[in-house]
């Protein structure tokens, strides 16, 4: 089983990048799960042609118990992809992060990866934030692999260096490490060049690389990735690139 948890700074994309690889590995006929660790749980909207399933947490509020199927928290999206959100607590009460801890052990208490059996399990993970619950996809099994999503803007590098610095911190755990970068562009001056350095410096490769693409608004836009809007188009051959790229590795 492929699974990775996928970090990077707050708005830089990692959602588009996650959903697409997810619709990515479907197309070539894997059996994918998605699984969105952000308050806002919109993760797996353009999986789901702009709806969401009913996020864990929001679940546990509304019917004051746990669910008793993962029916009951997930929707199938494109390719079979199975989307679940973890949610958050109600806005100003509580801490998203114990929120991920407590659905990552309710999915396990499902037998969700033994009854499913996916062949890719992919976590989206709030902002650049690696520390309790936010490193929970990272540890325990649940990851095996990080990619850090950036761009060639100074803070997306910040983060991008803080994550990486976190999930270094973490090896002597036998946590997930992080297996390389994805350039989401972002047309900066000296992009490329910019996260190369960055690349070289931390000693990790540049695995993916994402153009700024008209193409992924137009279908976003209509609830869609653009791997299934138009899988012939240079950006989604950019994600079923990396996503072969990925599964040859694990093999």
């Amino acid at each position: 089983m492929l699974k990775i948890a996928i970090y990077g700074k707050g708005g830089i994309g990692k959602s588009t990048i996650t959903s697409n690889l997810a619709a990515a590995f479907a197309t070539l006929g894997k059996k994918v799960i998605q699984i969105g660790c952000d308050p806002k749980a919109d993760s797996t909207i353009n999986l789901l042609g702009g709806t969401t399933p009913i996020p864990v947490m929001n679940y546990m509020r509304e019917y004051d118990e746990d669910p008793e199927t993962i029916e009951d928290i997930s929707k199938e999206g494109f390719g079979g992809v199975l989307c679940i959100e973890t949610g958050g607590p109600t806005p100003g009460l509580g801490c998203a992060g114990r929120g991920i801890i407590a659905t990552f052990q309710l999915l396990e208490d499902l037998e969700l990866f033994e009854k499913q059996q996916p062949d890719v399990v992919l976590y989206d993970v709030l902002g650049d934030v690696v520390c309790g619950g936010f490193a929970a996809p990272i540890r325990e099994g649940y990851a095996s692999k990080v990619l850090i999503v950036t761009s060639g803007e100074k803070m997306a590098l910040y983060a991008a260096n803080n994550i990486n610095t976190a999930v270094q911190n973490f090896e002597d755990r036998s946590y997930a490490k992080v297996y390389g970068i994805v350039l989401n562009h972002r047309n900066v001056e000296n992009e490329k060049e910019k996260v190369q350095a960055f690349a070289d410096a931390a000693g990790l490769p540049i695995v993916g690389e994402i153009a700024r693409s008209p193409e992924i608004t137009y279908y976003e836009d209509r609830g869609k990735t653009v791997v299934e809007g138009d899988p012939d188009c240079e950006v989604s051959r950019s994600f079923l690139k990396l996503a072969e790229e990925l599964l040859a590795a694990e093999e």
